[in-house]
């Protein structure tokens, strides 16, 4: 009987790239002595879902609109309703942003429905149970496991029927078919397939917490983001008060949600009422303040916008913005230098979002040039006024989705004036509610609606 050749299996520790024979450098990633020898196994955890026949989808059971509720209701926001069963999410932000107490408090929770598992490879059994006990989840009965290997961990899985894991973090597992540490490249890659292979199998939920890099980007290979179904970012600054927990990626519900937490020393609060925690309430009228009426998924909310133009002593003058980006903002400085006469080529910009916030869409646009043109012109806005719509290149003002939701957002906090986009044809009740609506075609007219007030 002829016997069965079995090819030995080399992993780049660098870039994951498989090989099924050693060379000196890797061809995917040009890394010198890079490859290590594989274990047996590796490689092969989805071979078993080659062999099932092709089905009707029609035929294939689902668990329909089955969702785990974490009873945090704004992380149920942003994953779409909960945790959906046999899915994988992974969880992101800076070191100290409130990863791990947010995955410890929704866990807890959880814990006393399902049968649910913390795995740490980072903190000792002690150090989370004085942590559990802090957050007040003393009463539920959450298990815990301190161990990094990933053979353990899925062995682990047999003993009970788990619905829910967290593993805390993805960066500090190694599988043992590997020669790499943990951390590098290959093991990432290699345990988060074969961790995404078992939540499709068994039916468990997880959540994986990634370190990220100074970047801001997620730590290991970009196609980490692809193999999970739900990608989470932790947003805002470490030492504010106030965290954002925005989905990048989610196939089970939108990506334009955002979750608003408040840091307590009882753990991580959900903020019902986000626009009234992020608008200053000050009393004094100051130039380079305007408030933006945004809409995150289905969340109307207002974010105060601040600029500083000053007369600028260097040859380069300095261009800065922190929460807004930064090639729109020279984009925004040359419209109003074309269209309304705005020259700011002698001056220092800097552009900031209040409350640690970073705005992504481009419906700030005109909130952002009238902050610019209120401080160019020394000429404070109304406390009471609210803008949104987007600049055009050719300097007209463009109309934005959901401007309904805006406008009964700024009603609803007291505000009584609006400037928006012509386009943006707001229905006669949004006016009848006490509200004034300016309409702008150009960036011209916001430029004479400021400087003249």
């Amino acid at each position: 009987m002829a016997k069965t050749r079995v090819e030995a299996l080399y992993i780049c520790n660098n870039c994951g790239a498989k090989s099924y024979k050693w060379v000196g450098q890797c061809g995917t990633c040009g890394t010198w002595n890079s490859l290590g020898l594989a274990g047996p196994g590796v490689g092969d955890n989805r071979q078993s879902s080659i062999n099932q026949p092709p089905q009707k989808l029609s035929d294939v059971p689902t668990s329909g609109n089955q969702r785990y509720q974490t009873g945090l209701t704004e992380l149920d926001r942003v994953l779409g309703g909960g945790i959906v069963p046999g899915s994988v999410v992974l969880l992101g932000g800076e070191p100290g942003i409130g990863k791990s107490t947010l995955a410890l408090q929704a866990l807890g929770m959880l814990s006393a429905s399902y049968e649910t598992l913390y795995i740490s490879a980072e903190e000792s059994l002690e150090q989370l149970a004085l942590r559990y006990q802090r957050l007040g989840l003393g009463h539920q009965e959450l298990h815990a496991l301190c161990d990094g290997h990933l053979e353990n961990i899925l062995g682990e899985l047999d003993n009970k029927d788990y619905r829910v894991l967290v593993v805390d973090s993805v960066q500090t597992l190694s599988a043992r078919t590997l020669d790499s540490g943990p951390g590098s490249v290959g093991q990432v890659r290699e345990c988060a397939e074969r961790l995404v292979s078992e939540a499709k199998k068994r039916g468990i939920a997880f959540i994986l917490i990634g370190h990220v890099t100074k970047e801001g980007a997620l730590a290991g290979p970009k196609t980490l983001e692809h193999l999970v179904d739900t990608v989470l970012y932790f947003e805002g600054d470490a030492t504010s008060r106030y965290r954002l927990v925005r989905a990048w990626k989610n196939r089970f519900g939108s990506v334009n949600e955002v979750g608003v937490f408040a840091m307590t020393t009882s753990g991580l609060m959900p903020v019902k009422n986000p626009s009234a925690i992020f608008l200053s309430g000050a009393k004094i009228l100051s130039p380079g303040t305007a408030v933006f009426a945004s809409q995150d998924g289905s969340r109307p909310m207002l974010i105060e916008v601040q600029a500083l133009v000053d007369q600028s002593s260097l040859g380069n003058p300095r261009r800065l913005s922190v929460g807004y980006e930064g090639h729109r903002l020279n984009m925004l400085l040359a419209i109003l230098h074309r269209h309304a006469g705005v020259n700011l080529l002698d001056q220092d910009v800097f552009v900031n979002i209040a409350g640690g916030l970073r705005v992504v869409e481009t419906a700030a646009d005109l909130a952002v040039a009238a902050a610019l043109i209120s401080s160019f012109s020394n000429s404070p806005i109304d406390r009471k006024t609210a803008f949104f719509g987007e600049m055009g290149l050719s300097g007209e003002v463009r109309p934005v989705p959901r401007g309904e939701e805006r406008a009964a957002e700024s009603v609803k906090l007291g505000f009584n004036h609006l400037i928006a986009p012509s386009a943006n044809k707001l229905r006669p009740q949004s006016r009848a509610e006490g509200l004034t609506v300016s309409a702008l075609q150009t960036v011209a007219e916001l430029y004479t609606l400021i400087s003249e007030s």
